[in-house]
């Protein structure tokens, strides 16, 4: 086989395409071959084979080539002959052919059109066997098949020795640049069985595990785009199809990252074509539209894209008002989750429609998850009621919200107007689909427990009772065995679940994880909240404790702890989850005191504090989770019995970090003004506050249960420190902090006689401040 170059004669080669008869003629008969071939067309294809993998050079190997196709059109080749194909002829000759087509010159007699035709015909028909799809080979010839699909068969000099290179090389490697540059060659409408064969080869390579990943790499999205927009052969048929699946995958955030210009146009123009067409047309355009949008917080502050949700938006609404079939109901319902994911209730419409939407999707809740126990869902049914559930998490955030919304970030996606009776008829509508979620979640036993869709309903009433645990209370209580035993099962389970992070891609919906996966522990994150409400009630705790609850929230601590460790600098990422499994352990440690001392999480949960608040004394960004660990540890410490063993140095060092620590929320004021909350503490304070007094009043009662501490507080010069800070007006600048500072301050004195002394003399001093503010503490020093 000649290896440089193409040497083609057309007199050879060239024979003009004609679909194989379908007819056997009677001489042949019928045939039982795979490919339809009768014996003697067998026959000639053996020959055809055998002349292929023998051929000397170019020229004889597609002259074997068009008889193989004249006798069996390449989409009706068995695997078997495709591989005696591959093994004969291999990638190397197809590229040759579209580089040699693009190159132009005197190498080659054939018309460029048809050396692309050959080449992208061999390529589509050796794609259409999975295993020769991921070859290095054929991967590198796609920048070359992209730029067919996006500027046609003629290209300037530049770009093909660019791409060209790239092919016979084999690397096709990252070449988004090869489709960056614009042609200055003009447009020619593409032969639509080129199209055709372009868009199989493409579409076996998206079809791969990383097949996205591969298409973006190569700049896919870009040419598809381009593609689309000057409608090019087929982009709308097989173009737009094939970039709406590379956008409903992993892909997504990178490419709109890479591309948001192009992807906005092309949003514009797919939205422009929607808001045209008549109502019938556009329920049928309605599943055209997710796959297009952008992800949530992307483009969030584009003009373009609130415009053309807003539009979407006028387009939708005579729809939802009017009667729709159930399946043109959901593609219309999952349009209106994709744009709430975006901009809330911003442009949705009035507060009557917004009401109706809402009211829809709770109806289409009921009728979907109130069916007899074992009956099967349909995947396109799942898709709905997931949409569902996004419209009915927006829509509680805003009723429970209705009426303090305090927060800017929450004025932007308010249902601007909504009376309290609407508020109230929208909580009644949630209700009664959050009962039928609970109805539902009750029927499935635990071998169902790696559905999507079951981990999307267990989402949606994770939402639910994050915001309200009163409603329903009952059924809350009798669902709690099933929930924590679905979120233990995750979280032991432990790694990312791809299965799961495919079906949420294709649901649409976004992920707002830290690590930007969907884990398994996802499950007990989105529980966290609800356990924070539920821990802090005597009936729902009672059964917490039974399904050994405090363990799991320990062991989730303890691994995000584990994570958080080697953070430093910018590095540290806050996690709020942690935070809120501090809130439902520190519930635990106030209410239950009998099972913090013979529980052995709690100890474990105790050397972790003690490990981790010292080391948190030098990540500020994660003050809060420091306050959390900090008043959970002196909440655990305050039920310990007085012990005369010698102080294990770990509780030494989590005792000094906590008067490090609580000291470090204030500086002196000025003058004789009160002190101040420092700089470090002050942006996090409406958060830590409460935790900080918390922890003045748990050391207090640590004092009273470990009186070697006053010691270390001695030790340290704790008390010269608080009353230098205090200055000359000797209190905190508001009175709930007083009291609790006031609260340890009077423990420290009464257990220790020294301490009593001590303070004494430093409110004596001139350099501190009077007891004006500390009337119970003036009491007992007097005494």
């Amino acid at each position: 086989m000649a290896e440089n170059g193409c040497h083609l004669k057309p007199e050879e080669v060239y024979a003009p395409r004609s679909p194989p008869s379908t007819e056997p003629t009677a001489a042949e008969g019928c045939s039982s071959d795979p490919s339809g071939l009768s014996p003697s067309q067998r026959e000639v294809l053996e020959r055809c084979l055998h002349a292929l993998s023998h051929a000397k050079n170019d020229s004889h190997i597609l002259a074997a080539l068009l008889l193989i196709t004249r006798l069996c059109p390449a989409g009706q080749l068995d695997t078997g002959t495709l591989h005696r194909i591959f093994e004969a002829v291999g990638f190397n000759l197809p590229a040759r052919l579209l580089v040699t087509a693009f190159r132009g010159g005197d190498s080659s007699r054939l018309p460029p059109e048809e050396l692309i035709s050959l080449g992208t015909a061999l390529l589509a028909a050796l794609s259409t066997d999975a295993s020769m799809v991921a070859h290095p080979q054929l991967l590198s010839t796609v920048p070359l098949i992209l730029s067919i699909l996006e500027n046609g068969p003629k290209w300037t000099d530049k770009q093909t020795q660019t791409l060209g290179n790239e092919a016979q090389n084999g690397s096709g490697s990252q070449t988004e640049s090869a489709t960056d540059s614009q042609t200055t060659s003009s447009m020619s409408a593409l032969d639509e069985a080129l199209a055709c064969d372009c868009y199989q080869v493409l579409n076996a390579v998206c079809a791969l595990p990383q097949g996205p990943e591969q298409l973006l790499t190569r700049g896919a999205v870009l040419a598809l785009c381009r593609a689309v927009l000057i409608k090019q052969t087929l982009s709308h048929e097989k173009g737009l199809p094939l970039l709406g699946h590379l956008l409903s995958s992993s892909i997504r955030p990178r490419a709109w990252a890479r591309h948001s210009s192009n992807l906005l146009s092309l949003l514009r123009t797919i939205s422009q074509n929607f808001c045209r067409v008549s109502d019938q047309d556009r329920l049928e355009m309605c599943s055209q539209i997710p796959p297009f949008l952008p992800p949530p917080g992307v483009e969030s502050e584009s003009q373009v894209l609130k415009e053309i949700v807003g539009n979407l938006w006028a387009s939708l609404r005579p729809l939802i008002q009017g009667k729709l079939s159930q399946e043109h109901l959901g593609l219309v319902l999952v349009v209106s989750a994709c744009l709430l994911d975006l901009y809330g209730w911003e442009s949705t419409g009035p507060p009557k429609f917004c009401c109706l939407l809402v009211n829809r999707a709770c109806v289409e809740v009921r009728m979907g998850l109130e069916e007899p126990p074992g009956t099967e869902i349909s995947p396109q049914l799942q898709h709905t009621l997931t949409a569902c559930y996004r419209i009915m998490e927006a829509a509680m955030e805003q009723a429970c919200s209705q009426g303090a919304v305090s927060n800017p970030a929450q004025i932007q996606t308010a249902i601007t107007g909504l009376s309290l009776q609407q508020s109230r008829q929208v909580l009644g509508a949630l209700e009664e689909a959050f009962s039928a979620e609970m109805y539902y979640l009750k029927q499935l036993a635990q071998t169902s427990y790696d559905d999507p869709f079951l981990f999307a309903t267990f989402r949606s009433l994770c939402a639910w009772l994050a915001e309200e645990t009163s409603c329903l209370k009952e059924d809350v209580i009798d669902l709690l065995p099933f929930l924590i035993g679905y979120a233990k099962s995750h979280f032991k389970g432990g790694g990312e679940s791809k299965g799961l992070a495919d079906w949420m891609s294709k649901m649409s919906i976004s992920n707002s994880s830290q690590d930007g996966t969907w884990s398994r522990e996802a499950a007990l994150r989105y529980l966290l909240s609800a356990l924070c409400h539920l821990s802090a009630e005597d009936g729902p705790r009672r059964v917490l404790l039974s399904l050994d609850t405090p363990a799991m929230l320990v062991d989730f601590l303890s691994k995000g702890w584990a994570s958080l460790r080697g953070q430093s600098g910018k590095t540290v990422t806050r996690d709020p989850s942690l935070e809120t499994a501090c809130s439902a352990l520190l519930n635990f440690a106030i209410t239950e005191p009998e099972r913090v001392r013979n529980d052995p999480c709690f100890i474990a949960l105790e050397t972790m504090l003690s490990e981790a608040l010292p080391a948190l004394l030098h990540k500020p960004r994660l003050l809060v989770l420091a306050a959390n660990c900090c008043t959970l540890g002196l909440m655990i410490g305050r039920l310990k019995s007085t012990s005369t063993d010698p102080v294990e140095l770990g509780q030494r060092r989590f005792f000094s970090s906590v008067l490090s620590f609580l000291l470090s929320a204030v500086q002196s004021g000025q003058a004789s003004k009160p002190a101040r909350i420092s700089a470090l503490w002050e942006e996090h304070w409406e958060e830590a506050g409460e935790l900080w007094r918390l922890s003045l009043q748990a050391l207090g009662g640590c004092v009273r249960a470990q009186p070697w501490i006053t010691t270390l507080i001695r030790d340290e010069g704790w008390l010269q420190n608080i009353f230098t800070l205090l200055g000359s007006s000797g209190r905190l600048p508001d009175q709930p902090s007083q009291d609790a500072l006031e609260e340890v301050l009077c423990a420290i004195a009464k257990q220790c006689p020294v301490c009593r002394k001590d303070i004494s003399e430093l409110v004596k001093s001139v350099s501190c401040g009077s007891l004006q503010g500390l009337p119970q503490l003036r009491t007992i020093l007097v005494e």
